[in-house]
């Protein structure tokens, strides 16, 4: 005995442009059929959240599945899996396609060549998938945004219920953002970690889908911006605080990847705050409010 819920949808070409959309949503339980063999044309993440079956890999291999785990279908390869015929599991499913698919699979959250993915936790990808279940009401006028949105927040879900490679669990991670403003090439880094420069971008890339240069990257402009929005640093200033010893190249590099200079930045983004800027965030459940 099983029970299913599913939906399918038809977005057009404008929701497509938005860079995923959802082609399709379900949930199901106990012993479902087997599904395939069969070869499809789009994405499909099938998320095991209790229980365990079978999956044969491309390869043939008949592979054990057991819950929480993902299997990732795939464009153009063929797949065959299904539930243990005796106890069944709890599955959730999203088919999905669109142009962001390549960028998502060139950073990692998408893997082709790993089709059958350990999970650690499902929470969160659960919470992703009933989301595109509650905009499947009927009638819903913004059914394709709300449910194309939730295939981006699912994807990170998956990625960060991976067992053993969550970003915030990840030692490597954490230290390079710690001395991310220093001036250290990528090679400094890691020999302070005795690694080899191509070890460390291979175990960054893992870990954060980009290489280490990139990551690095991504954590200096992003105080570089702050600086630069908040305060009255001349732009060499801010260089050396980001760790470019070299305020041209710095200048150079920021325009490249923003768009537009480190100057310019700050004139469109420049905020006085009373009271200076602060690091804390406040809390969702006690946000800060204005008394009149």
């Amino acid at each position: 005995m099983y029970q299913t819920w599913m939906r399918f949808f038809t977005p057009g070409p404008l929701h497509h442009r938005l860079g995923l959309v959802c082609l399709g949503v379900g949930l199901q339980h106990g012993t479902l059929p087997a599904v395939g063999p069969r070869t499809l044309d789009h994405h499909v993440a099938v998320v095991v959240h209790s229980g365990s079956g079978w999956f044969t890999a491309p390869d043939g291999r008949r592979l054990p599945v057991t819950a929480p785990a993902l299997l990732w279908l795939t464009p153009g390869t063929p797949h065959h899996y299904g539930a243990d015929p005796h106890t069944g599991w709890d599955e959730s499913f999203v088919d999905f396609t669109g142009p962001a698919t390549a960028a998502y699979t060139e950073l990692g959250y998408i893997e082709p060549d790993r089709p059958l993915v350990p999970l650690a936790d499902t929470t969160a990808p659960r919470a992703a998938v009933h989301r595109m279940v509650r905009a499947a009401r009927p009638g819903n006028p913004l059914l394709e945004a709300e449910t194309g949105a939730a295939v981006h927040e699912l994807l990170v879900a998956l990625r960060r219920a991976r067992t053993g490679t969550g970003p915030d669990a990840d030692p490597l991670l954490r230290a390079l953002a710690r001395d991310a403003l220093q001036p250290l090439t990528v090679a400094e880094h890691a020999a302070r970690h005795g690694m080899t420069p191509a070890e460390l971008r291979t175990a960054v890339r893992r870990s954060a889908g980009c290489g280490p240069k990139d990551y690095l990257l991504g954590i200096r402009l992003g105080r570089a911006k702050e600086l630069l929005a908040t305060g009255d640093l001349p732009v060499a200033a801010v260089a050396r605080r980001v760790g470019y010893d070299d305020p041209a190249y710095f200048s150079r590099l920021f325009t490249r990847r923003v768009g537009t200079p480190p100057a310019r930045f700050r004139a469109q983004q420049r905020h006085t705050v009373p009271g200076g800027w602060s690091d804390h965030v406040p809390d969702p459940a006690d946000p800060p409010t204005i008394t009149p």
